[in-house]
């Protein structure tokens, strides 16, 4: 599972500073403020709030040595671990409702240090790929039609994708998706890739096992797709052939009839 926190620097137009440092991270893991505190004066208080009502989730203290926490939102006790040289807090066990921006500043001062936009996302779901069959009749005769069907629930933020090999074929980003793809003839490099900013899963085709539990859907594996790939080779040097064979007959006819002399000589 991938666990890394991606940092980037975002433009925020908040009480005139600019600079506000993003941080994703997955649910459940932590996430760092980088507050470097080691210049603020002894008995200096530090905030930290969060979101656009400025709620209060912690006060910070510099007293004759450590930096110590002096109160702690309910909502974070016994998340919030603090670094007592820096003054960094880590968040643990986040979760989705820490999404938001969290803004650091000095009582004494009254001045901002930091800003930080902290985005949780949820832990993404394997996508699952199905055969879906429509039979509609024509001329009194039943036809089946298919589709690769690939699908996740209870997503948001995420992208749904399919692939064959790197190259993508088609996307989708919503909240509890599918994606088709027609059932031609398709083999095993296709795959249905999910992903987020920070995370993916894949589910790879497995075209052999899924029609072997369809059989009116017809799907051709590797040996069929080279003989119609080698048909249309044949067909293509077919047609050229001929395509010569016809010009090379025309410039004989016009040939002869060039040579032959005329009635009225």
């Amino acid at each position: 599972m991938f666990h890394a926190i991606v940092f980037c620097l975002c433009s925020w137009r908040l009480a005139g500073v600019f600079g506000t440092e993003c941080l994703f991270v997955m649910e459940g893991d932590p996430v760092t403020l980088n507050i470097d505190l080691t210049e603020i004066q002894r008995d200096e208080i530090i905030m930290l709030k969060f979101g656009l009502k400025d709620a209060l989730i912690a006060e910070l203290k510099r007293g004759e040595n450590p930096i110590t926490l002096i109160h702690v939102n309910e909502r974070f006790r016994d998340r919030l671990k603090l670094d007592e040289k820096t003054g960094s807090l880590t968040i643990t066990n986040t979760r989705n409702t820490d999404s938001g921006l969290y803004k650091v500043t000095s009582m004494n001062k009254e001045t901002q240090l930091n800003m930080f936009n902290i985005t949780v996302y949820g832990r993404l779901p394997v996508p699952i790929i199905i055969i879906d069959c429509s039979s509609s009749s024509s001329s009194g005769s039943s036809v089946s039609k298919c589709s690769l069907v690939c699908s996740v629930l209870n997503v948001s933020d995420a992208t749904l994708s399919w692939y064959k090999g790197i190259s993508v074929l088609s996307s989708i980003s919503v909240s509890d998706i599918s994606l088709s793809l027609p059932l031609d003839c398709l083999d095993d490099s296709y795959s249905c890739v999910l992903n987020n900013t920070i995370s993916s899963q894949t589910t790879h085709l497995d075209i052999r096992g899924l029609c072997s539990t369809h059989s009116d859907c017809r799907c051709c594996g590797f040996t069929e797709a080279v003989i119609r790939l080698a048909l249309s080779a044949l067909v293509g040097a077919a047609t050229v052939a001929v395509l010569v064979y016809e010009f090379r007959s025309r410039s004989l006819q016009q040939k002869k009839r060039e040579q032959t002399p005329s009635n009225s000589d």
